[in-house]
């Protein structure tokens, strides 16, 4: 994979001139490429592209022209007025023509031919760049938003490549990079959580020109006071919640999470098991024994929600979150991340530096102003909220990113992942899922109301709660 770049300059790009703008996007689509190749061609042969690993996840090579084709459909068509090249082959790769379960059915590409198309698509979108004008009265092409959001689509899907790596069985095809992390744990503040006071805060934003539409428009939310975990919760933290009994206790569990639980038979995070008395995870394919201090991963949003009402909490509104996570009270202003408005490398665990999440505690140089550590990385963060547009929520550029799945059925998570790219996650990004699903790179950290009877109050098992 090419090293990491960084998102920086692109993030101030209002304050670029169009040209430097340009060779930055022309540079970030060669860096999203480079890991797309990193995740298929580079490291499979033509068996393990074409393969299903899981109904869940398509065959890698599906997702390999799937990215070609919404590159040429927003970059080429869309924003620079080319006829399309393959219109035959639209319907193969729209995401709603066709759930995953059946994309292994249809004709799709080779991976040769797919490699060929995605390869001529990206040479014609270098070849146009330069004459498509980012005319501030195209919503469009203003600021670079397409472009923006092409690179960001590709990050999105190589996460998801990464996901399937983690179904597949067999021989690794992923090997971890040999690097330290950039900033190890801290020492122990002595708190497993932190007060965030009343008050009204800035939610979502209307400043940023590659932001999505569910991430518009600003507005303002005013939270009663409430406490949230410093740390998201560990392995450590989640093992004594299943030793406890809480996987057999329905009183944890919501009434669709324990009927999950039941008809599914799941006791453990996804991946782990037990050998001769350890709890072992299978990670990229290779067995290991369950790293107690490392935030726990691949677990579904019901088996977070019961871990936090056996610890006695619950877990965050989605504005619980977001608040701890950008609100500075100093300077009544909420920042794009945690710890300011630029990203800076070595403040968040991100960009497949590695194939896991970090210790919790590490990172404190990109804790939030409320003194809240590892928001932005490591894990997505499951929160209580359904998913739903903002007040004022107008769809662009197209209502399937966002619109048809806002209601009940979704859950929000927040804050990406170790495998999440810095291009592609911010404080204001929001993601959503099934609360059944657990392949993905998701924990969660608690809260609790600061009002005595509010719901997640004091707890025996608070000692348990961000152990590790």
């Amino acid at each position: 994979m090419a090293p990491l770049s960084s998102p920086g300059p692109i993030a101030e790009h209002g304050e670029q001139d169009e040209d430097a703008l340009k060779d930055l996007i022309a540079a970030e689509l060669g860096t999203v490429r480079d890991r797309s190749f990193g995740l298929t061609t580079d490291v499979l042969d033509g068996t393990g592209l074409t393969s299903q690993v899981s109904p869940l996840m398509s065959p890698l090579v599906w997702d390999l022209a799937h990215v070609g084709n919404y590159e040429e459909l927003w970059l080429l068509r869309a924003a620079a007025g080319i006829e399309p090249m393959r219109p035959e082959i639209d319907t193969l790769y729209d995401a709603f023509e066709h759930p995953r379960a059946e994309r292994p059915s249809l004709p799709l590409l080779s991976p040769e031919e797919a490699r060929a198309y995605i390869g001529t698509v990206r040479a014609k979108v270098l070849d146009a760049l330069p004459s498509v004008r980012f005319d501030t009265a195209n919503p469009l092409t203003s600021g670079g938003f397409v472009y923006g959001m092409v690179v960001q689509h590709e990050h999105m899907h190589d996460e998801t490549m990464l996901a399937t790596h983690q179904l597949r069985k067999g021989a690794p095809a992923l090997l971890d990079p040999a690097v330290e992390p950039l900033q190890k744990p801290a020492a122990a503040s002595g708190a497993d959580e932190v007060l965030v006071p009343a008050g009204p805060f800035e939610m979502g934003t209307s400043d940023d020109p590659w932001a999505y539409d569910n991430e518009r428009p600003v507005h303002r939310v005013d939270l009663p006071a409430y406490y949230i975990d410093v740390e998201p919760v560990s392995n450590a933290a989640y093992t004594a919640f299943m030793e406890a009994g809480g996987y057999d206790d329905p009183r944890w569990w919501a009434p669709a999470g324990w009927e999950w639980r039941t008809t599914t038979g799941k006791r453990a995070p996804a991946f782990w098991s037990k050998e001769e008395g350890q709890w072992v995870r299978r990670r990229f394919g290779r067995t290991e024994p369950v790293p107690p201090n490392e935030p726990v991963q691949h677990v579904c949003w019901y088996e977070a929600d019961a871990y936090a009402r056996w610890a006695g909490k619950r877990l965050p509104t989605e504005a619980e979150w977001e608040k701890a996570a950008r609100w500075d009270p100093a300077t009544q202003h909420s920042r794009k991340f945690p710890w300011g408005e630029v990203y800076e490398e070595g403040r968040a665990n991100l960009g497949q530096r590695t194939l896991r999440p970090a210790d919790v505690g590490s990172y404190p140089s990109g804790a939030s102003a409320y003194g809240v550590r590892q928001l932005i990385g490591d894990v997505w963060e499951w929160t209580s909220s359904d998913f739903h547009g903002y007040p004022g929520f107008r769809s662009f550029p197209y209502k399937e990113y966002s619109e048809v799945f806002f209601g009940p059925d979704y859950k929000v998570l927040r804050g990406g992942s170790w495998a999440t790219h810095p291009l592609a996650i911010r404080g204001s990004f929001r993601n959503w899922d099934y609360p059944i699903r657990r392949q993905i790179f998701s924990g969660f950290r608690c809260a609790r109301s600061a009002v005595a009877g509010g719901r997640g109050g004091s707890s025996p098992h608070k000692a348990h709660v961000g152990e590790g």
